[in-house]
């Protein structure tokens, strides 16, 4: 009988009404950070009621779905486009959510069976397979593209052309990107969060990868937050207040997780041109402007800026910090070069996260009778992608650097509170 009771409690806590109420959060989470932060970006003014579709849109790119541009009238006009990026600010949100919400019936445990995780992370990813056909289907919309003045205007004005942009998204696309990016969230909440239990087979790796996972998340929110304090400042002290919140609210990770890599001394390949504007530094788009393909690394932006370099030392701060909470949540016993290893393997991936997410593709094309680059700003291409493998370098070299010393530091403050060290003035 108690044993039926046990589990009898069990399935309540993981039932469909309280993954339901898990999901339900974080698309709303998603929503309203998506939608507070178009409106203060002026997307609230896009015309035939596009701010609601557009919000959806961003919800669904959040998660690594995809928007294509198109649109056209009687083929006298063609407009083609196509735009991947994520708006980092957006999932952060929903992750935390997701996470918080799938860990809070498990708090207080241990230890928790392989199926009883399973069935409640497949509850979850049904009702957010769900949430997403219903985003991706309704993140659709075509309204009036305004031509300006110029030789296209008047070519459309004569032969009485009225073009119409649309969007759509890839729904198998964003259903596939959809539940990877669940997956992903949820396996890091059981690897990262200190008290969330494991099924027993895995609580060997408790103590070498959660210390190492957990300081990867510490450091990434520590970019964020002082990102974040940077943009508000910025809002206070130079009035542009909508256009950085703006920012803050869809993009900060895309722009501090970015700047923990050029840090690093990574270099990214990048170009803007035309109408895109990009919601960052005035140097970076400096910088990609210059030329066909720009380079992106310290050297390039501080010809600009001399202030860049400081990114370095924001890195090497941040970073020690991030190797010491992985000592210190670290068994005593582990060894200093096992220290080493394992904040740079931590370090790499969530590079290797940074560049595949932080990628920027974008691309605008109208044409009028296929007359297409008249100028007044109707096609332009923006993009900015890494250099991987050599991200993927620095990062490896830097984590075994900053864990060593981390580790050290944890040593020697470890010795401090025992009062052990004759040297550092406790007893002999």
């Amino acid at each position: 009988m108690t044993l039926r009771n046990s589990v009898g409690r069990a399935v309540a806590r993981h039932g469909w009404l309280q993954a339901l109420a898990v999901t339900l959060a974080g698309v709303f989470a998603m929503g309203v950070v998506a939608a507070l932060g178009l409106w203060a970006a002026g997307a609230a003014d896009l015309p035939d009621g596009a701010y609601v579709r557009v919000v959806l849109a961003t919800v669904v790119t959040a998660v690594g779905g995809g928007v294509e541009l198109s649109g056209d009238t009687g083929g006298l006009t063609a407009v083609e486009g196509g735009l991947t990026v994520v708006p980092l600010s957006v999932t952060l949100v929903g992750a935390l959510v997701f996470a918080a919400g799938f860990l809070w019936p498990l708090r207080h445990r241990q230890v928790a069976d392989a199926s009883e995780l399973a069935g409640w992370a497949a509850r979850i990813a049904v009702l957010w397979l769900s949430a997403l056909v219903a985003l991706a289907l309704t993140a659709r919309h075509t309204f009036s593209l305004s031509l300006g003045d110029g030789a296209v205007s008047d070519l459309a004005g004569l032969f009485g052309i009225e073009p119409e942009l649309g969007f759509t998204t890839d729904v198998p696309l964003t259903l596939a990107f959809g539940v990877l990016w669940l997956a992903g969230v949820l396996v890091l909440a059981l690897l990262c969060s200190r008290g969330a239990p494991l099924p027993g087979r895995l609580l060997r790796f408790r103590e070498s990868a959660r210390p190492a996972a957990s300081a990867m998340v510490v450091l990434l929110l520590a970019y964020v937050l002082l990102g974040a304090v940077i943009g508000l400042v910025v809002a206070v002290t130079r009035g542009q207040g909508t256009q950085t919140l703006a920012v803050i609210l869809l993009g900060t990770p895309n722009l501090v997780w970015l700047a923990l890599t050029l840090g690093l001394g990574a270099t990214w390949d990048g170009h803007a041109e035309g109408p895109f504007g990009l919601p960052m530094p005035q140097v970076l788009d400096q910088v990609m402007r210059s030329a066909d393909e720009s380079t992106v690394n310290l050297g390039t932006l501080a010809d600009y800026d001399g202030r860049v370099w400081w990114l370095v030392a924001v890195d090497a701060v941040l970073l020690l910090a991030a190797a010491f909470v992985m000592a210190v949540r670290s068994p005593a016993r582990v060894q200093l070069w096992q220290h080493a290893a394992r904040m740079a393997v931590a370090l790499a991936l969530t590079v290797l996260m940074i560049c595949l997410v932080g990628r920027i593709s974008a691309a605008f094309g109208l044409s009028v009778l296929g007359i297409g680059d008249l100028g007044g700003g109707l096609s332009g291409e923006l993009f900015l992608r890494p250099r991987i493998w050599g991200a993927l370098g620095l990062a490896l070299l830097w984590g075994l650097v900053t864990g060593l010393l981390g580790a050290l530091l944890t040593l020697r403050v470890r010795r401090t509170a025992d009062g052990g060290d004759p040297a550092l003035g406790g007893p002999a």
